[in-house]
């Protein structure tokens, strides 16, 4: 397996006047501007005192700087501690003390709301909006800062050049991230992984789907979520390719205008953003009563199919190989849908603790309603005595997974079984081909009086496909199910709907493809959208 600091060091070399990160419509760095950045901050560390296996904690908002001071840290093989910028100061101060970090990169305002007290490891902080220094807990470290543009000039006298770029690669086992699942101040799960974690990631990446000098990518997700790092940083940058960052969550008009100007060949989402495009610029087309004739009529319905995939691919700049989703599983309706226009799309499994790929396959190859295969560095097995048709605990095993939780003994004990695999937490089925089929998370499901297991996820999908519903949750009220439902009230209204009425509805026609065991009882609109995660998977425990 080759080493991602090789990638990345080819990848700098062989480009240096190519962009690497760019703000969308704002700054951007080349490889070489790149490569001259970790350079310095290199140096900085070393004239502080940093030293191998230090923690640099780094929370920030995203931005191409973000990614710089990523790399500057990881290569330097200081131990990186992304930390949501989401999180509340508290939770900050908290992780940044808990992962023991000696440097903080943040923005400014967060820094506002930090305490320096509560953080009594930090030497340093530095802006990670312009890279100054925000805070030094000694003169020598603001004189290293001072002095920074004058030592590197000293140590680089012929000035920095893509033969002075080298990074280690001696470190596979060695701890590289750690990276924390929560913002809790109790008991934290800081996921511990390994520079071969990384490794088998980008490489899985780079093999099945190779990134180039010349493509782009647009960056929408959380850079501290290991899903947003590997594959909106990490895998494409070592392939050489540029990666723009929105610097916010879109919303599909920013997201697509963003698209058609960047012309990404990769769109990396969760299923919610595709969810969200397809009812608002695909179903209202597919849904006109002409339209449902037309697109029964063989033959006919695929010119139809087909000019909606070439507008659905153009409106993402139409340079798109594949369309990677990730997080939560895809409603069954729009998947369906999405099958009938031959989009090249494709749902992952992953978690942080596999850095974070566990399952994947090729659009062409993606069988529905499943999330692919297990990857190439890992192997996958289901807790059951007929994992083809009972559902058990997805479990996995293999040299890309976590080496456990830092400082949390009790978590990573409870992680893994006694035979060495770790627990997903995760229901599935597995068919012939190795195909995995997420059925929910085992702390989601309910249990029926006469002992039946239901999974809410797969009510919540039928759900999901009634009028003016946005999202739902389905939880257990003492032997009955409710189902707690977001609408689009105002368009409801809009449209004469009684909303008392159109409960009665929901429940009617979800009842209709329900079994017995599984038939909603309740609906109870809700009068504002779901709190959700930075993976926008929504926080369940909240409405229990």
């Amino acid at each position: 397996m080759k080493h991602y600091f090789s990638r990345f060091e080819e990848a700098v070399k062989a480009n240096w006047e190519r962009p690497a990160l760019g703000n969308f419509r704002g700054e951007t760095f080349t490889f070489g501007e790149l490569a001259t950045q970790i350079a310095k901050f290199h140096l900085f560390f070393e004239t502080i005192g940093i030293k191998k296996g230090d923690k640099v904690a780094l929370c920030a908002k995203n931005s191409a700087r973000w990614g710089v001071t990523f790399f500057a840290a990881n290569t330097y093989e200081a131990v990186l501690v992304p930390i949501l910028a989401d999180f509340h100061p508290d939770s900050v101060n908290s992780l940044v003390d808990h992962s023991e970090s000696l440097v903080l990169l943040t923005d400014s305002d967060i820094w506002a709301k930090l305490d320096i007290t509560k953080m009594p490891t930090i030497k340093a902080v530095i802006s990670s909006s312009d890279f100054s220094l925000l805070y030094a807990a000694d003169e020598k470290i603001q004189a290293a800062n001072d002095n920074l543009d004058q030592l590197f000039a000293e140590k680089y006298p012929n000035g920095f050049s893509a033969a002075d770029v080298t990074y280690p690669t001696d470190n596979d086992k060695d701890l590289a991230i750690i990276n924390y699942t929560s913002g809790t101040t109790s008991a934290p799960k800081g996921v511990m992984l390994r520079y071969e974690c990384i490794s088998a990631n980008v490489e899985f990446g780079q093999d099945r789907l190779p990134s180039y000098p010349g493509d782009k990518i647009v960056s929408m997700l959380p850079m501290a979520h290991m899903y947003g790092m590997m594959f909106e940083l990490i895998y494409p940058l070592c392939g050489g390719s540029s990666i723009y960052y929105l610097g916010k969550t879109p919303t599909p008009a920013l997201l697509l205008g963003a698209m058609a100007e960047v012309k990404p060949y990769l769109v990396v989402t969760v299923p919610l953003v595709m969810e969200k495009i397809f009812k608002s610029k695909v179903a209202p087309v597919v849904n006109k009563p002409v339209m449902k004739v037309i697109t029964a009529i063989p033959g006919l319905n695929q010119i139809i199919f087909k000019k909606i995939r070439t507008t659905l691919l153009n409106a993402f700049g139409g340079n798109v190989r594949e369309i990677v989703m990730g997080g939560a599983a895809l409603n069954p309706d729009v998947e369906k849908w999405f099958k009938k226009f031959k989009l090249p799309f494709t749902v992952g499994y992953g978690m942080t603790e596999a850095a974070p790929l566990l399952a994947y396959e090729a659009s062409r190859h993606f069988v529905s309603k499943s999330c692919g295969k297990c990857v190439d560095s890992v192997e996958v097995r289901i807790d059951s005595d007929d994992p083809y048709n009972k559902v058990g605990e997805i479990q996995a095993k293999g040299y890309s997974l976590m080496s456990g939780y830092y400082k949390n003994e009790e978590a990573t004990k409870a992680a893994f079984t006694e035979d060495g695999w770790m627990r997903t937490g995760d229901l599935g089925l597995l068919d012939s081909k190795g195909n995995i089929f997420i059925k929910g998370r085992s702390k989601n499901m309910i249990l029926s009086a006469n002992g039946q297991n239901i999974y809410p996820e797969e009510i919540e999908a039928v759900v999901n496909n009634q009028p003016y519903v946005i999202e739902s949750v389905v939880v257990d009220r003492g032997a009955r199910l409710a189902a707690l439902v977001y609408m689009d009230a105002e368009k409801a209204k809009s449209e004469g709907v009684n909303l008392e009425e159109y409960k009665t509805v929901i429940m009617t026609e979800v009842n209709k493809s329900m079994p017995a065991y599984s038939k909603l009882n309740i609906v109870e609109f809700m009068d504002k959208p779901f709190e959700k995660t930075p993976k926008m998977s929504i926080k369940r425990f909240m409405y229990k």
